[in-house]
């Protein structure tokens, strides 16, 4: 690899402190809860570690100052989180070239502030919205306001007829949701302003983007939270670049260890509504001219035993399995994950054989629908919950992938984009559980964002890599290293970039904007049919029930719910009970 390629890879990560306030508050016992905060420092591990490895390609770079600063006092010292606590002591690690001398590295990080009002968005209504009221939106406004006074009576803060198990909100809830929503959009127009297709093109912009936010979206269709989703992440950002920027086409790759049924029965929706008035201007005359809207591709790599199938309910088994291209305007693929004995095996006969189809058939569907690169955009649902390190239990199915094809597939995923969408691509964090996965999954799509080969980027992701990486973000009680042996340079490079991101205030100040709508929200039909069908409300998934992760909230630690509705974290000292004795010598 080239520094000329490093230097030009045009990557950008977003990254959203308002994410960390979604938090489970039912109960102190958090060793089932998977969806947790700590999900995002395990993603910032990995990036630490991938923008480390990028340094050591691109000799004499550092990342700027002005993208990563930080003080060391920005670190909350009350923050319970082991990986955060591991780089209290740590700081900044200023680069010593002359300004000139100094190279840019491969990727920006920005802090992004973004939010948006789900009340007040037109992206938001074209997906959760009603013609005459958001009754949705203003229900999961509803249910973040009431938690606290609910959980205080013993009542759950979730509908009762909604997944217990699998759904959970606190009073910072909304503003995850909303922060999450505003820094995808933002990512939206970060890379489309990359190209001349945007009124404000700047040629210099990335093109590619990862967006690092939670809770996760492909879950939720119009109205029916699901599966830790309660609002749709890509489905939104993918209105918001169809009103805001005029893209007409979207392709949505989605490689979650679990089915998007929200975003399938979304984006069914969103076909079906483009194909009615393709008919109707069919049947007009030459000069009445119907605005026939927005077309989406979805194409989905799952586990069909896995949640939400994994009860074998007819209706869902059959969403998660049709491959249906250009009839009654739909275009879905879903391919089931199998087994494998090797990465050799995986590659040679699953990657280039049925799991290749993913990539195919959205060609296939920019072909069919004009071809043109000026109004397509990319995104890819990004799970790393199918990798070989998340928990067995998640995937115990054995239906996984090995780390590299999280390598292979963004690079593959940036050529079909640089071939069919001028190079726009953003992706969005899903799933992945484990802090393993997550680190492991997360340094494999950077390094395939920015082209890195093969042959080098395995290397970044060994098992005695990831022993050492896990090692070195951990301390002893005090704040000292668990060890005394020096750490490696890259892995001592990390772990500083990891503190400067924990401890960076947001410095982005966008706020998405909110044009006027110049045309009707998308009409609600009764959900239906095999490729449009939802998830009902069900039971909570055993799927979801998993062991904690070995990042996580002591024992002996308290959860304390204020007045205010905020939350915040009590150490409790042991109880010490002293018996006292007749005085020495007596």
């Amino acid at each position: 690899m080239s520094l000329n390629t490093l230097g030009t890879a045009n990557l950008v990560v977003f990254l959203q402190d308002a994410c960390l306030k979604h938090q489970y508050i039912r109960s102190r016992d958090l060793s089932t809860i998977v969806e947790r905060p700590e999900r995002v420092r395990a993603v910032k591990a990995g990036l630490a570690v991938a923008l480390s490895h990028l340094e050591g390609l691109n000799v004499g770079s550092k990342l700027k100052p002005q993208t990563l600063a930080a003080e060391a006092s920005n670190v909350d010292p009350s923050d319970s989180d082991d990986l955060a606590k591991a780089l209290d002591q740590m700081t900044l690690e200023a680069s010593t070239a002359p300004p000139s001398e100094s190279k840019t590295t491969p990727v920006r990080i920005v802090h992004s502030t973004a939010y948006v009002d789900i009340l007040n968005n037109p992206a938001v209504k074209f997906i959760h919205g009603d013609i005459d009221r958001d009754v949705y939106l203003e229900h999961l406004k509803d249910w973040v306001a009431n938690s606290v006074d609910k959980i205080s009576k013993g009542e759950s803060e979730i509908p009762i007829d909604l997944p217990q198990g699998d759904l959970y909100l606190c009073p910072g809830s909304l503003d995850a949701i909303q922060g999450a929503l505003g820094t995808v959009c933002e990512a939206v127009d970060t890379v489309i302003s990359s190209t001349g297709h945007s009124s404000q093109s700047a040629p210099s912009t990335p093109k590619r983007a990862f967006c690092v936010v939670r809770p996760p979206g492909h879950h939720c269709g119009e109205d029916t939270p699901c599966g830790f989703c309660f609002v749709n992440n890509v489905a939104v950002a993918a209105a918001h670049a169809h009103l805001t920027h005029k893209i007409r086409k979207v392709v949505i790759f989605d490689i979650d260890l679990h089915h998007g049924n929200g975003t399938q029965a979304i984006a069914w929706g969103v076909n079906e509504e483009y194909y009615r008035k393709l008919l109707q201007s069919e049947s007009r005359s030459p000069d009445q001219v119907v605005e026939t809207g927005l077309q989406i591709y979805y194409g989905s790599l799952h586990d069909i035993l896995s949640f939400p199938c994994e009860d074998g309910k007819a209706a869902l088994v059959q969403a998660a399995s049709v491959s249906i291209h250009g009839p009654h305007g739909q275009y879905i693929e879903n391919i089931h994950l199998e087994k494998y004995d090797s990465t050799e095996d995986f590659f040679d006969r699953l990657y280039e054989g049925p799991y290749k189809k993913l990539l195919t058939k959205a060609e296939q569907f920019v072909k069919e629908t004009g071809g043109s690169n000026d109004d397509t955009l990319v995104f890819i649902s990004c799970g790393f919950d199918a990798c070989e390190h998340e928990y067995q239990s998640m995937s115990r199915h054995g239906r996984t992938v090995p780390v590299e094809f999280y390598h292979r597939f963004t690079r593959d995923a940036c050529a079909f984009a640089d071939k069919m969408a001028g190079g726009r691509i953003v992706s969005l964090l899903e799933g992945g559980y484990s802090d393993r996965a997550l680190i492991s999954g997360t340094i494999a799509h950077v390094a395939g964002f920015t082209d890195v080969e093969a042959r080098i980027a395995c290397d970044w992701w060994t098992p005695d890599v990831l022993n050492d990486v896990e090692k070195g973000i951990k301390k002893r009680r005090g704040g000292r290293q668990s060890n005394t042996t020096p750490l490696p340079s890259w892995l001592d490079r990390a772990i500083t970039l990891l503190n400067t991101m924990d401890g960076r205030k947001p410095v982005s100040k966008y706020t998405s904007p909110a044009p006027a709508l110049s045309m009707r929200l998308r009409e609600r039909k009764q959900e239906g049919g095999v490729g449009g069908i939802s998830t009902p409300p069900r039971e909570a998934s055993p799927d979801k029930q998993k062991p904690s992760s070995a990042i996580k909230t002591e024992a002996k630690e308290e959860i304390i719910v204020g007045q205010d509705g905020q939350t915040s974290t009590v150490k409790k000292l042991p109880r010490v009970i002293l018996k006292i004795g007749p005085p020495p010598g007596k």
